[in-house]
Parts: structure tokens; sequence; C-alpha cells
């Protein structure tokens, strides 16, 4: 008398949902804002820190003290102490969202990868 073999067989359900919940927290992974600000001194043209510049008033060309200099997606971020180039300090003209602050003060990453949030692993660098 024989005893039937126990086969252990994987589930194709349960692969294609492994394989589903992977795609989802990958699609979540999505930048969040079409340009990024970094605080400015519009004198020196270098990066300042972000609590330097507390109001939303744009420079337009005079005027002391620290202003928002607005960089679109895929610019790289400048360091504190940096200059900045390739951006705008005329945060009405952009069409999309914004981000004041919260990038990298060491610079080197682009906004986009900065600022991307959530998706699979949750890492503010994110995949972008």
């Amino acid at each position: 008398m024989t005893t039937p073999t126990r086969r252990r067989m994987r589930s194709t359900s349960i692969s294609l949902g492994i394989t589903a919940l992977m795609a989802s927290s990958l699609t979540g992974c999505s930048s969040s804002a079409d340009y990024a600000a970094v605080c400015v001194d519009p004198e020196t043209e270098e990066r300042v820190a972000d609590d330097q510049c507390d109001d939303d008033s744009d420079y337009n060309g005079t005027g002391a003290g620290f202003f928002w200099y607005y960089l679109a997606a895929r610019s790289v971020v400048p360091g504190v102490g940096s200059t900045v180039t390739g951006g705008t300090y005329n945060g009405r003209t952009l069409n999309g969202t914004v981000q004041r602050g919260g990038l990298p003060t060491t610079g080197g990453s682009t906004v986009k990868s900065s600022t991307t949030k959530g998706g699979f692993g949750g890492s503010s660098r994110g995949f972008g």
C-alpha cells in the first residue's frame, strides 16, 4: 500500500497578487512637484538656508533679503553656499506644482529625485 505523496504547488494567484502589489507600489512613486524652490540671496546668487525665506513675495530685481528661486524638475539642486543657475525668481509664471524648501542642503541631486515621495520603500529619493 502506497501513500500518496503530497506535492506543494505554488499558487498562481499568490504570484499574481505579489506582482500586482509590487506594481501598485511602484506606480505610487510619483513626483510630488513640478518645481522646487530654494532660498537665495539675489545679490550674490548663492543658495542660503531655507529658513531665511519666510514670505511668498517674488524678487523682481529690487529689494533686500532672501527670495525663493524656482528650479524645474530634473534641475540639479545647488548646495547651500553654491551659486544657482537655470531657474527663475518669478514663481507666478510657473505652470505646475511647487515645493518650497526641503531640498538637500548638500545639493547634487535633481529636483525630481529630491521631491519624490512614497512608493516602494518609501524613500525620499524614490525611483524618479
